[in-house]
This record gives structure tokens, sequence and C-alpha cells, in this order.
């Protein structure tokens, strides 16, 4: 949805870029953001309940139904049942406990863990440099002395395609290791930004003249599409590890935390990447390569796989 919601908004600023009027610029765009909205107040309705909450209102019968629209095929019995009683014996067991304080996040080894490797990867998404790729395309195509029009179209196309490397990406999430998605997508965004940083030192030197090499141009805007297609490895898995880590008792908590790792970086970085930009061009990206070096070395070192684990087991593993 975040890649949806970033195609449109990237179609509809180059849409409005060729509207002379001011009136135009700010009805559509402001109309086009109620849309969302609409299809969730209204889709909200036809949404299942959740089996949890059902179970907690002693109504198993219809958790179990949920469970099966939601999983079923028809020859897979064992495992909703099992998957049922996995919700009910966390659920039986939480209500057995107090409800744990946001100290408990930090009270034990293995929840600490939790919080560094959940805090962690969403700080790594955001210090791949997407945030910069992303949302100050522009600025970028600007000191390629590319137009602001081309720019736009650049960064609109790039929208559109990273729904595809998001649609491929979420097939492979549980088919292919969490890590090693983590370590292709780190070491694709650190060499993609490191070519571009080379190229823009020592080929680029001045892209305002005529001496302006067009090749090492055209492989700079291609390394940002490339960059794109790596990052959908570390977009999707951010959002995802944290959940698979945390015990259900805090992994409300633990969410929190790590969210806001990602927001308090992403304000950072808004703040700060126009003045970078600007004060030492593409050099900046090779602070982005360091960041995705380190955050190789700490999949490599740090991070258990969670693909196909269940809860329990996963707290066994972290723990370990």
């Amino acid at each position: 949805m975040l890649s949806w919601g970033f195609f449109v908004a990237q179609w509809l600023g180059y849409g409005c870029f060729k509207v002379n009027s001011d009136f135009q610029c700010k009805v559509i765009p402001t109309c086009v953001r109620l849309v969302p909205g609409l299809i969730i107040g209204g889709g909200i309705w036809f949404l299942q309940e959740s089996p949890r909450w059902l179970i907690k209102q002693d109504r198993h019968e219809e958790a179990k139904l949920v469970l099966e629209k939601m999983h079923g095929n028809g020859s897979n019995e064992a495992f909703l049942e099992l998957d049922y009683c996995e919700i009910r014996d966390t659920i039986v067991a939480e209500e057995s406990l107090q409800v744990p304080a946001w100290s408990a996040l930090l009270k034990q080894p293995s929840s600490r863990r939790r919080l560094f490797l959940s805090c962690g990867v969403q700080a790594f998404g955001q210090l791949s440099g997407i945030h910069v790729v992303n949302y100050y395309g522009y600025v970028i195509y600007a000191i390629l002395g590319i137009s602001t029009e081309t720019s736009l179209m650049i960064v609109s196309i790039s929208s559109a395609l990273s729904i595809i490397y998001c649609s491929a990406r979420l097939y492979l999430l549980d088919r292919v290791s969490r890590v090693k998605l983590l370590l292709a997508s780190s070491v694709g965004c650190g060499l993609s930004l490191m070519v571009n940083a080379v190229l823009s030192q020592y080929y680029v030197t001045y892209v305002r003249t005529s001496n302006a090499n067009e090749n090492a141009l055209r492989a700079m805007v291609a390394m940002n599409f490339v960059f794109s297609l790596f990052f959908t490895f570390i977009g999707i898995i951010s959002w995802v590890y944290p959940a698979e880590i945390f015990p259900v008792e805090i992994r409300a908590k633990g969410n929190s935390f790590s969210t806001l790792t990602n927001q308090c970086l992403n304000l950072l970085f808004a703040q700060t990447a126009p003045i970078a930009l600007e004060k030492m061009g593409f050099k900046f990206f090779y602070l982005f390569f360091v960041f995705n070096i380190i955050a190789t070395v700490c999949y490599a070192l740090f991070y258990p796989e969670t693909k196909g684990l269940w809860s329990r087991w996963m707290s066994c593993l972290v723990i370990n």
C-alpha cells in the first residue's frame, strides 16, 4: 500500500506540474487524498473480525470460521486447528499474567535483544538512503542538470516500478530466508549508491557544461532504479520482522518503539537531506554506503532467521 500511495503521489505531482492554474494544483491533490479515506471508511465494514478478539469473547466457532476463510484450502484442517490452539493458548497465558509495563522491554536480556533487532531493522531501512533517493529525487536530478519535468517523470516511473518490485518480493517473502533477503538488500543498496557517488566525483564534474559525460549521467539515473529494486527487500521485511520476534504480551509496545525509530530517522533526513545534498552533492551517498555496510554486518551476525517459525519457537531462538 505504501508503494501504491507513493505511485499516486508522484504521478499526481507530475500531472499538477503541467497545470497552469494554482487553484487546480491545490484542489486536485486534496480531492485525491480523500479517496483512500472513503475507501477505508466503506471497506472496513467488510473486514473479518479478528480471531483473537472472537476467542476472547468466547466465540470460538466464529474464530474457527474466520481462520478457515483466511487460511483454509480444503485439505489443511490440522494446520487450522493448530493455528486456533496456538491463539487460544496464547490468550489463556496472557490472561494469567499481568499486563507488562513499558519497562518490560528492558528487564530481560531477551527482550532487550528483541528491541535492538526490531529498532535496528527499522533504522537500517531509513539509513539505506531511501528517503533521499525517493523524496528528494528531483533535487538529485537537478544536481545532474536534468530539468524539473524530466526529474518528476523519472521519479514517477520509479514509483510505478516499485509496485512490480514489491509484488515480486511479497512472493519471495515466505519462500526465501529473511536474513538472505536483508543481506541482498543492504549490499545492493550500498553498491548502487557507491557507484553513483564515484560516477559523480570522477565522471560528472561539469554537469552543467558541454563537457558533461552523458553516459555517466544515464548510469547514475539507472543506479537509482537499481537502488529501488534492492530496497524493496528491507522495505517489506522491516515491518514484518519486528512483529515476528516479539512475544504477544509485549509485541504492541515493541512495534511502537521500532516504528518510532523509523519515523524519527524519517524526520531527521527530511530536514537534513536537502542541506546535505546542497553542500555535499553526491558525496552524501558515501555516508549511506557506510550505513549499508554496517547493516550487512549486523544482519549476518545478529539477526536470527524467522521464516516459517511459530512464535514460541521464535522465543527460544531469540533467547539462545
